[in-house]
C-alpha cells in the first residue's frame, strides 16, 4: 500500500464543507474514546458499533459518509490497542489515548467518493456538500483500477487542501530501471557537526533550515500573538497571521525533506551496501539541549528514505547497534574513551588519528559486514509500503556486492 497525493481546488463553500467534515471526524473520535473511558470492558466491535449510534443521535454526524465515521472509530481503537500492547510489554511510556483537538484530515473508504472518467476530478457524494474538486499533481491515476484505491483522504494544510489516494499495488511499476552495481560498500555516521560522515572520508554539511528560518519564524509568531486577545473571538487578521506562520513552518519542513531525499538517493546510487546506526531518536530528543538540532537534522527521515530507495532499487541497507562505534578505534579495535566535545580520535595504542565521525563510520561498516544477514530491527514500526522494516534489504545481491 502506498499513497499518491494531489492538491485539490474548489470554491470557498467547498473548503468550508471539508472543514466541517474534519470537525465531525474529530467529534466521532473523541466521543468513541469517551465511550471507552466510561466502559473499559468493551472491545473493538463495541467501538465500531458506537459510531453507528452517533449517526442516529446527531444529524451532522449522519451527514458524513458512514465509512468516514468507521475510519474515525478505527483510529480510536488503534490508539486504545496500542495502549494495551504497551501495558502488556511493560513499556515505561504507555501512551494513554488522548482527546484530539486539532485533527486535519478526514478519511473515506470504498464509498462516499467518485472519480471522473479522466481521473482529474473527484466528487464526494455524502451530505456534507463538498462536491466536485479538481485534482492537480504529477501522477496519473489512469494506471490503476478503481478497486485498487482502498482509501481516500482529504488533508488540510497551511497552503491548501490535498487529496491522498491509498493504493494497494506493487511498487515495481514506478521503478525506472535497475541500477548498475558499483562494487562499493559504505558506512555512514550521522551527527550534529556534519549531516553524515562516511567511511571513505566524505562529509555532508547540515543545511539547518530551521535554524536559518528561526529568526523569521519568531517574528511571525510574535506578530500572530499580538493579534490574539484572550476571552475574545479571534479576528480575521489573527487567522491571516497564523496562516503565514504555519506556511513558513511548512516551507521549512519541505526544504528539509527535499534535501534528505537528494542525499539518500545519491548514497544509494553510489553504493551497493549502506550501513548506518540503529539509533533510538525518540529517546535522544528528550535531551532538551540537543532536541532542536536533532530534529533539524532529520535522522529518522534519512534512515527511512535510505531503506525505501534500497528496497526499490535492490541495494543492501544494514542497521547496526550504535554501542561504542565512536569510542572504539577502527584501526586496532581498542576502546578510547571520549567526550562529545572531543572531535578527533587519537588512539594511544596504535597511534591512529582520524576525525571522530569518520572513525565511527568505519566501525559501522565493519559491524555491518560482520552481522549482515541478520534481520529484525525496528520491529515496532512499519515502513511506508506496509511491510516490516528489515536491517537487510536486497540480500540477494549481497554475494555480487562482496565478490
Amino acid at each position: 500500500m502506498f499513497v499518491l497525493e494531489f492538491k485539490c481546488y474548489g470554491k470557498t463553500t467547498q473548503y468550508q464543507a471539508i472543514d466541517e467534515a474534519i470537525r465531525t471526524v474529530q467529534f466521532v473520535r473523541n466521543k468513541c474514546l469517551r465511550h471507552w473511558m466510561d466502559n473499559r470492558e468493551i472491545g473493538q466491535k463495541a467501538i465500531y458499533a458506537y459510531s453507528t449510534v452517533l449517526r442516529k443521535e446527531f444529524a451532522f454526524v449522519n451527514q458524513l459518509n458512514s465509512t468516514a465515521c468507521q475510519a474515525s472509530a478505527e483510529r480510536t481503537w488503534s490508539a486504545i490497542s496500542r495502549f494495551y500492547d504497551n501495558c502488556k510489554k511493560a513499556v515505561k511510556e504507555k501512551g494513554y489515548p488522548k482527546f484530539k483537538k486539532n485533527v486535519r484530515s478526514v478519511e473515506y473508504k470504498y464509498s462516499g467518493w467518485k472519480l471522473s472518467e479522466d481521473r482529474k476530478k473527484i466528487t464526494f457524494t455524502d451530505k456534507k456538500g463538498i462536491g466536485t474538486l479538481k485534482l492537480k499533481g504529477t501522477r496519473d491515476l489512469n494506471y490503476f483500477q478503481i478497486d485498487q484505491i482502498k482509501r481516500v483522504r482529504l488533508v488540510r494544510r497551511a497552503d491548501g487542501y490535498y487529496v491522498q489516494f491509498c493504493i494497494k499495488e506493487d511498487l515495481r511499476w514506478i521503478e525506472p530501471k535497475e541500477l548498475e552495481l558499483t562494487k562499493h560498500c559504505v558506512g555512514i555516521d550521522v551527527g550534529l557537526k556534519y549531516f553524515y560522515a562516511d567511511s571513505d572520508g566524505n562529509t555532508v554539511e547540515i543545511p539547518q533550515y530551521y535554524r536559518q528560518a528561526e529568526k523569521q519564524l519568531n517574528k511571525l509568531n510574535r506578530r500572530k500573538s499580538r493579534k490574539f486577545r484572550k476571552g475574545e473571538k479571534p479576528s480575521n487578521n489573527y487567522f491571516k497571521a497564523r496562516n503565514k506562520y504555519a506556511r513558513k513552518h511548512l516551507r521549512v519542513s519541505r526544504q528539509r525533506r527535499g534535501f534528505v531525499e537528494r542525499v539518500a538517493w545519491r548514497v544509494i546510487q553510489s553504493n551497493d551496501l549502506v550501513a548506518y546506526e540503529n539509533l533510538n531518536v525518540k529517546s535522544m530528543v528528550k535531551n532538551y539541549r540537543l532536541a532542536k538540532s536533532i530534529n533539524d537534522a532529520a535522522w529518522s527521515m534519512f534512515r527511512r528514505l535510505l531503506e525505501y530507495f534500497g528496497w526499490k532499487y535492490g541495494k543492501v541497507t544494514v542497521a547496526v547497534p550504535p554501542y561504542n562505534t565512536s569510542q572504539n578505534c577502527s584501526n586496532c579495535g581498542e576502546k578510547v574513551q571520549k567526550t562529545l566535545s572531543t572531535r578527533t580520535h587519537i588512539c594511544p595504542h596504535c597511534g591512529f588519528v582520524e576525525d571522530r565521525d569518520i572513525n565511527a563510520s568505519i566501525n559501522i561498516l565493519k559491524l555491518a559486514l560482520r552481522t549482515v544477514g541478520h534481520t529484525g530491527t525496528w520491529e515496532q514500526s512499519l515502513n511506508a509500503w506496509g511491510e516490516r522494516t528489515s536491517i537487510l534489504v536486497g540480500s540477494d545481491l549481497l554475494g555480487q556486492v562482496l565478490s
